[in-house]
C-alpha cells in the first residue's frame, strides 16, 4: 500500500468515527423544544344568561409550526342523555375541549363580545410543563369534570392549573384595598342587565351565597381572574417578574348600553301587590273573600316552593342549600289551594293560614337580620302573602256562614 493510500484510509476512518460520534451525541441530547407562547384569554359577558359572566380560555401558540389552539374548560355535550335533568341536579359533566384560535375569535366576533389577551411570562420548562398538563387533561379519560359555578368552572380550572404548574413560584398579590363582597353581590354585578334572570337566581340560590368571598374565591369570575393574573408574580426561578408579560385587546367591541324594560320584576310585583290590596279592600267592603285570587296566588307559590325544595334536597348543587325563600314560597301551599276550593273549608285550612302568616313574618326577619338576602322585588309579594293570610284567617268563617246560609235557604225552598 502506498503512502497516499494509507493517508486516504486514515482520513476516511476519522470521518467514520466523527460521524458515529455525532450520531451518538444527537441521540443523547434532548430534541429541541418547540417554541410555545401561552396566554390567558378573557371574554366580556354576553347577552344570554349562560354567557352573562364572561369566559376564560387558554391560548397555546406554537411559533415554530404556526399551530394556534384554544383550550376551553367551559364546554359540555348537549347530546348527553337526560341533559336537562342532569344539568338541574348538577350531575352533568363539563369538559376540556380544544379548537382553533380562528374559530374561537370568529365566535366571539359574531356574539359581539370583546376579548383580551394576557401573554404569560413563563420560562421554557414552565411552558412545556403547562402544555403537557393541558395535553394530559385533554385525554378522553381526563377531560371531563363535575362543574361547580363557584368553585370549579372554566376560570378556576385555569387558576388551579397555574398553581399546579408553577407551585411555590406563583404568588398571588391581593389588591391594596380589597372590597368585601358576598358571592350574591358578585353575581349581581353581572345580571343587573337581566332582571328576570336576577330574580330567578335569587330565588334558586340559598343563604350559603351570602357569605363573603375571599380574593381567591372571586376568581370564579373571569374578570376577577384576569385582574388577579395581572397582579400575580413569579419568583424563585431567577429575578422576580410579573406573571403577565404583556396584555392587549385582540377583539375590540365597544361596550353596549342596555335600556331597561317596563316589563321587569319590580313593576310586575308592585302591580300584583296593588291588585291584591284592591281586591282585599273591595272584599272587606262587600263582605266577600275572592278565593279564586288566593288559589292562583298560593298555587303559584306552592309550585315555586316545590322547586326550591327539590333544588335544596334532591340536587348536588352546594349553592341551593339553606334557601329561606321556602318560608314564603312553601310547597304545602298547594294543599291550601285544595282546602280553599272545598265547598266547606275544614278547620285545618284556617290553622294553616295562621302558620303561613307566621312563616312569612319569619321570612321578613331573616331578611332584616341579614341571614339571607332576598331579591328586592319580593317585598311586595311578601306583603301580599301577609295581607291575604291575615285576611282569610279572620274572615274564612264568614265564607262558611254565607255558604251555610245559602244551603239552608235552598233546603227550605225545596221543602216548601
Amino acid at each position: 500500500m502506498t503512502l497516499a493510500n494509507q493517508y486516504n484510509e486514515f482520513i476516511n476512518t476519522k470521518k467514520e468515527v466523527l460521524v458515529i460520534f455525532l450520531l451518538i451525541l444527537v441521540t443523547l441530547l434532548p430534541a429541541r423544544a418547540q417554541d410555545y407562547q401561552v396566554s390567558l384569554l378573557t371574554a366580556d359577558p354576553g347577552d344570554e344568561l349562560y354567557a352573562a359572566f364572561g369566559h376564560s380560555a387558554i391560548r397555546v401558540l406554537n411559533r415554530d409550526t404556526g399551530e394556534d389552539l384554544i383550550f376551553n374548560y367551559g364546554t359540555f355535550d348537549f347530546n348527553t342523555s337526560f341533559f336537562y335533568i342532569k344539568f338541574m341536579r348538577r350531575t352533568l359533566d363539563y369538559m376540556l375541549s380544544v379548537g382553533s384560535y380562528g374559530q374561537f375569535m370568529n365566535q366571539y366576533h359574531w356574539e359581539q363580545r370583546a376579548v383580551r389577551e394576557q401573554v404569560l411570562d413563563l420560562n421554557q420548562e414552565q411552558t412545556l410543563k403547562m402544555v403537557g398538563f393541558l395535553r394530559e387533561n385533554y385525554k378522553p379519560e381526563n377531560r371531563f369534570y363535575r362543574y361547580d359555578f363557584f368553585y370549579d368552572n372554566c376560570a378556576t380550572r385555569i387558576r388551579d392549573m397555574m398553581e399546579e404548574v408553577l407551585g411555590k413560584n406563583l404568588k398571588w398579590i391581593d389588591p391594596n384595598a380589597p372590597e368585601e363582597k358576598t358571592f350574591r353581590e358578585l353575581i349581581d354585578e353581572y345580571v343587573y342587565r337581566l332582571p328576570w334572570a336576577d330574580l330567578g337566581i335569587d330565588l334558586a340560590l340559598g343563604s350559603v351565597i351570602d357569605q363573603k368571598a375571599s380574593e381567591r374565591e372571586k376568581q370564579f369570575l373571569p374578570d376577577y381572574m384576569e385582574a388577579a393574573f395581572s397582579r400575580a408574580l413569579i419568583e424563585g426561578d431567577g429575578p422576580t417578574r410579573s406573571l403577565v408579560k404583556s396584555q392587549s385587546v385582540i377583539l375590540d367591541i365597544p361596550e353596549r348600553t342596555y335600556e331597561g324594560s317596563l316589563f321587569n320584576p319590580y313593576l310586575v310585583m308592585w302591580v300584583l301587590a296593588l291588585v291584591f290590596i284592591g281586591i282585599t279592600f273591595w272584599g272587606y267592603k262587600k263582605q266577600r273573600l275572592f278565593i279564586g285570587f288566593d288559589v292562583a296566588l298560593f298555587g303559584a307559590l306552592g309550585l315555586l316552593g316545590l322547586l326550591i325544595f327539590v333544588l335544596w334536597f334532591f340536587t348536588f348543587h352546594s349553592q341551593t342549600k339553606y334557601n329561606w325563600n321556602i318560608l314564603w314560597a312553601f310547597p304545602l301551599h298547594l294543599s291550601l289551594c285544595y282546602g280553599l276550593l272545598k265547598a266547606q273549608p275544614k278547620e285545618w285550612v284556617r290553622k294553616y293560614l295562621f302558620v303561613a302568616l307566621i312563616l312569612a313574618d319569619i321570612a321578613v326577619l331573616v331578611w332584616i337580620f341579614g341571614w339571607q338576602s332576598f331579591h328586592p322585588s319580593i317585598i311586595p309579594l311578601l306583603l301580599v302573602v301577609i295581607l291575604r293570610t291575615n285576611y282569610l284567617y279572620y274572615n274564612l268563617n264568614r265564607l262558611k256562614a254565607a255558604k251555610n246560609k245559602v244551603s239552608i235557604g235552598l233546603n227550605l225552598k225545596n221543602t216548601g
